[in-house]
């Protein structure tokens, strides 16, 4: 909010001076509302591996932050142009493989990776579109805004960017009055739209569009339920699906209806037991034989996953350059391949100023901030460094900015991240206006993830 001077940004003057002149036991008393109101709705996640694995409540901040419309033409151009190299990217390496062939990128690291699927060599998405869906994270720093990961599989969290907006407008309507924000509603029409502009051609009609989840214990689950009705369609389990003559069809008391587009939020492994893990309930059998037949479209591909490897993610500028012929305009935060002799040296020697993650890990899993390491950490990722230095990189710690937040009967600092939301189809890609803030709530912590305990904000883009 306030600038290296001390003076408040001229984008939060108006805020500003609005929590100057809020009591602060009003304040909290709308942060206790808004907690509420989340409660009633069913807003929940649940954290897998905990012995109170009950669903919890995603901590909101009532507090916004707030991006200048110049600042996220930026982030928007950035964002796009990194969108359509990695789309490009899948293409290729699930094609002609130009980019391994250049020597680019070490072929082991595509290849070998295990969420590299042989079966997508003999299958084209429509339009060359295998992320469909992605959220792109990213920090800013005092040099600006830095992209910190890719998540291009099944991206989650819009969910709760769209109910942040509609609390925040029940909460606060007079803010909003005193500022110009831009809508992020529009994130469901641009869903529709694709899925629309992806699906089979020759079909009659509406395409049949479904969301595929893998049941009610599954940690997105609310995100699934929220997105299927937003689009007006039916949300799916597995058993509520079968293939027949290289179509897929849907159960229903008037009888089987064929799907064409499958908007899914279950892994790889397990969409079909005939293709992937023969184990496996929560897909469908023959799912992969009818995408191929050109009968039905997947969103998002499968094999879309060696994109958001964050091995790979560190060679994305390199990525961008090979396809565009560009630099990138969002750049990666500094990574340390450990996979690299001399890489592993500089994390080993500087092990308690870094952060270590591995490369096939997500939210906040897998990880080391050495700054906040105990000796112990330290020493036992030293021993998986040396152990297995292919599956980690490593990162500075950043200074991470900061925005005010409610805690208690206090407003705070707390770090911030920014993951922004694209839906790319053959025709373009498009990036929200807002995105989702997640914030650091305890005093100190760089991790924002919710399964970390963080929680999150609304995120203001000012037309």
């Amino acid at each position: 909010m306030r600038g290296s001077d001390g003076n408040v940004r001229e984008a939060y003057q108006k805020l500003e001076s609005w929590l100057s002149d809020m009591p602060v036991d009003e304040l909290e008393r709308r942060h206790a509302a808004a907690e509420l109101a989340f409660r009633r709705l069913g807003i929940t996640f649940a954290v897998y591996g905990e012995e109170d694995a009950d669903e919890k409540i995603i901590p909101f901040d009532v507090i916004p932050r707030i991006v200048t419309n110049d600042e996220f033409a930026g982030i928007e151009e950035g964002v796009v142009q990194r969108i359509e190299a990695l789309n490009q990217f899948l293409t290729d390496i699930y094609g002609p493989r130009e980019i391994l062939k250049a020597g680019i990128i070490p072929p082991e690291l595509v290849l070998a990776n295990p969420q590299f699927q042989p079966v997508m060599t003999r299958i084209k998405p429509p339009g060359g579109i295998y992320s469909h869906i992605s959220g792109i994270d990213m920090v800013r720093t005092k040099d600006g805004f830095f992209v910190l990961e890719d998540n291009l599989r099944t991206p989650s969290g819009v969910a709760y960017m769209l109910e942040n907006r509609e609390a925040m407008l029940r909460l606060f309507p007079s803010l909003f009055q005193d500022h110009r924000v831009r809508p992020v509603e529009t994130y469901i029409d641009h869903l529709q739209d694709m899925m629309r502009e992806v699906a089979p051609s020759g079909i009659r009609g509406e395409p049949l569009g479904v969301v595929l989840t893998p049941g009610a214990f599954n940690s997105a689950y609310y995100e699934h339920s929220f997105l299927a009705d937003r689009l007006g369609i039916e949300l799916v389990e597995g058993t509520d699906l079968f293939a027949e003559d290289r179509f897929i069809y849907m159960r229903t008391t008037e009888g089987p209806q064929r799907v064409d587009v499958i908007y899914r939020r279950i892994d790889d492994d397990f969409l079909d037991p005939l293709a992937f893990r023969p184990d496996s309930i929560l897909g469908v059998a023959g799912l992969m034989d009818a995408y191929e037949a050109g009968n039905v479209t997947v969103v998002n591909a499968p094999g879309t996953g060696v994109a958001d490897d964050k091995a790979i993610y560190s060679y994305v500028p390199e990525i961008v350059r090979f396809y565009s012929g560009k630099d990138a305009t969002l750049d990666n935060v500094e990574t340390w391949r450990c996979r690299e002799p001399d890489a592993l040296k500089y994390t080993l020697d500087n092990l308690h100023e870094l952060v270590v993650k591995r490369v096939d890990a997500s939210g906040g899993y897998g990880m080391l901030i050495g700054p906040q390491a105990t000796k112990a950490e330290l020493e036992e990722f030293r021993a998986r460094l040396r152990d297995d230095p292919e599956g980690y990189i490593a990162q500075p710690t950043l200074s991470l900015s900061t925005c005010p937040t409610v805690s208690g009967k206090n407003v705070c600092e707390r770090h911030v991240d920014l993951r922004a939301f694209a839906v790319s189809s053959p025709e373009e890609t498009r990036v929200v206006p807002g995105g989702l803030t997640r914030v650091a709530l305890k005093e100190g912590s760089l991790v924002v993830n919710s399964s970390q305990g963080g929680g999150t904000k609304d995120s203001w883009v000012l037309a």
